[in-house]
């Protein structure tokens, strides 16, 4: 039986819950070394059909060397990687059921959009009619039908990003590479066409492969997410997953905004844990079980939006509520975020919807308030 998901889902569709689904793709104990560097180490993943998968990471943390490898452009130093239950071992690039989208596009400028689209499927000696419904059908699904006669100069961005899409799925690749796909759009029309790429991923049930170092990119279009570090990944779950339930210090840092709390463990049973903040001596009940012993140093992850901030202790804090000044203030329009210090060298982050349009803060710079959370809203962190 599958466990039911953490947060929000776009579809029923997890097969990474069943033991018994064979992996589509699969990088098996692959590392990947240029000179004396080791860009991926010893790293083993499983990615099922029809899945939307993110690679996410900084610079230089080994995703677009990952794809690269099973692309056929880079050769694994040691290890195998494997397409449909295929050794990919010795297949060139041009003999792999596999198309790769670049951050560049890389588009003809003397062809106009169709013949864009056409390129690779003339390349493979398509019949001509096969061909025109092909480019037909591209066309139609990624929303180019107006702009067919056009060559990219007479194109926006985000126009010439679906010609390259288009054209890296006309050819019905069994996997879709997506490098950095969206990093030349702006902030609006990245955010559009993120879900212009769901909606056409799951219509045409291609399996996709995101890189991308933009975390919101990654937590919008994707099934999955394996965050990466120094060639190696550190956690691969759900999106709503990765950001709840981060395995590590270093993912709840990475993925969104947090407050880390250095704490020492009072007391862990089945009921929970009672933590102590090092820094300014306020407890902590977390409703989670851990495997700590008393006196051990951990880190309280909770996110900003968690916390509440009031003037007063609200009735239903029982516990987890703790006096704090106001520092600093950040007004985004949507949310505001509160700085609050708490004693004399903890600050924390809260994060408060402005829900209406207010003339005055009810809470202000300099003001004594009390901030609360409940037990199951951060998470214990021991590594």
């Amino acid at each position: 039986m599958a466990k039911k998901p953490i947060g929000p889902v776009r579809r029923e569709f997890s097969p990474w819950d069943d033991p018994a689904a064979a992996p589509f793709i699969e990088f098996r104990s692959v590392t990947k070394r240029f000179g004396d560097f080791t860009a991926v180490k010893d790293l083993s993943l499983k990615i099922h059909e029809r899945e939307f998968f993110a690679l996410l990471g900084g610079s230089g943390c080994g995703k677009t060397t990952l794809m690269r490898m099973l692309a056929g452009f880079e050769t694994p130093t040691s290890g195998q990687v494997f397409l449909d239950g295929q050794d990919l071992a010795g297949v060139p690039p041009y003999r792999r059921p596999v198309n790769m989208m670049f951050q560049s596009y890389a588009l003809f400028p003397h062809m106009n959009v169709e013949a864009n689209i056409a390129f690779g499927l003339k390349q493979d000696k398509l019949p001509k009619p096969d061909i025109e419904a092909r480019v037909k059908e591209m066309l139609r699904l990624t929303k180019l039908e107006p702009f067919a006669k056009r060559k990219p100069h007479q194109l926006s961005g985000g126009q010439r990003q679906r010609v390259a899409l288009a054209r890296s799925l006309a050819k019905r690749p069994k996997v879709l590479l997506l490098d950095e796909p969206l990093g030349a759009l702006d902030r609006k029309l990245r955010e559009e066409t993120q879900f212009e790429l769901m909606n056409l991923q799951e219509e045409l049930k291609v399996t996709f492969l995101i890189v991308t170092h933009d975390q919101e990119e990654a937590m919008t279009v994707a099934d999955r997410i394996a965050v990466m570090d120094a060639g190696e990944i550190v956690q691969v779950a759900t999106p709503a997953e990765i950001y709840e339930t981060p395995n590590s210090k270093f993912v709840a840092d990475f993925i969104g905004d947090v407050n880390l709390i250095e704490a020492k463990v009072v007391e862990a049973s089945s009921a929970g844990t009672r933590l102590k903040a090092v820094a300014d001596d306020f407890q902590i009940d977390v409703a989670q079980t851990v495997t700590a012993a008393a006196g051990d140093t951990v880190w309280y992850a909770i996110r900003p939006e968690k916390i509440r901030i009031s003037r007063g202790k609200p009735p239903e804090a029982a516990v987890n509520a703790v006096g704090a000044l106001v520092w600093d203030i950040a007004y985004l329009g949507d949310v505001s975020i509160f700085h609050s210090r708490v004693g004399e060298s903890s600050t924390l982050r809260s994060t408060v919807a402005n829900i209406t349009r207010l003339v005055e803060r009810p809470i202000t710079w300099d003001d004594h308030v009390v901030l609360s959370w409940e037990r199951d809203a951060g998470v214990v962190l021991t590594g």
